[in-house]
């Protein structure tokens, strides 16, 4: 019954609307134009990078093209604009992107200035570890603990660093630094036995250098992430979940997986045939 009605929720969003007061729709005006306006970063590996090529990569530029692909058929018909963090919204309603896949948090108060297309990912707090270290896992971690060993965990300082990592493994020790990189440099050097990181930041990792890193198999406190849009064009925001809800469970779902596998090296199971995937559980 939860499970139902979540998706209930989720489902809100896809509904009949009204398009802009302008009288034209976003989706009118993109396909007009003859590409897609993406408003994203580049500084974020696996979620927003620029390669060797110059060209921009990652999950969210993969969510892109997935829409571009949707609207002409053609993944290359997007146009990236590289914006800081704070100029997602501001962007986002001065029309100067026509979508914005940042690896945005959805939450109540940045729902009341845009409108969140449904979760394409729901992001977590994992703990990673160095591969050939002293611990193979978070169970290993728990269990020495318990066994009145001292464990240490790096995280990002912040006002609930100490209480996540009693969260995450209760009577380990906590050890704050000001950056991410010093949180891997201690799992690194060995200063800190696991380190606190997003879960994607850790799958990455592990799926890229699996001799330097390991994902002990924890996450935690999840935050979906959503596209960012103009809230007063429901016809667009309708058209875009349905191409994000589609590409996840449906008939267009290959290029969605491939990029799950390519940037969290993990291979999910093909949507469920019969009744749809999003109403019942594996």
């Amino acid at each position: 019954m939860k499970k139902m009605l979540a998706v209930a929720l989720l489902l809100c969003f896809v509904i009949t609307g009204t398009a802009a007061a302008s009288g034209k729709s976003k989706l009118q005006e993109v396909l007009e134009r003859g590409h897609l306006i993406v408003g994203t970063g580049s500084t974020n590996v696996p979620w927003h990078s620029i390669n060797a090529d110059g060209e921009y990569e990652g999950f969210d530029i993969e969510m892109g093209r997935i829409l571009a692909m949707g609207l002409f058929n053609d993944p290359k018909k997007v146009k990236f604009v590289e914006q800081a963090s704070d100029q997602r919204i501001p962007n986002t309603l001065a029309n100067k992107v026509d979508i914005t896949f940042q690896f945005m948090t959805i939450n109540p108060t940045r729902a009341q200035q845009v409108a969140f297309s449904i979760p394409y990912y729901t992001e977590g707090i994992g703990l990673i570890l160095k591969t050939g270290g002293k611990y193979k896992s978070h169970k290993e971690l728990v269990e020495a603990v318990a066994a009145g060993k001292t464990v240490t965990i790096a995280i990002l300082q912040n006002a609930d660093a100490a209480t996540n990592v009693q969260r995450m493994v209760k009577g380990a020790k906590d050890d704050q630094y000001e950056s991410q990189g010093l949180v891997y440099q201690a799992v690194d050097s060995g200063r800190a036995d696991a380190g606190a990181v997003d879960l994607s930041s850790i799958k990455w990792l592990a799926s890229k250098q699996p001799e330097k890193y390991t994902d002990s198999g924890f996450g935690f406190n999840p935050q979906n992430y959503g596209a960012a849009m103009n809230p007063n064009d429901q016809v667009w925001i309708n058209y875009v979940n349905q191409v994000l809800l589609d590409a996840m469970t449906g008939t267009t779902y290959p290029r969605y997986f491939e990029a799950y596998k390519k940037w969290f090296g993990e291979e999910l199971e093909p949507p469920l045939i019969g009744m749809p995937s999003i109403y019942r559980a594996r």
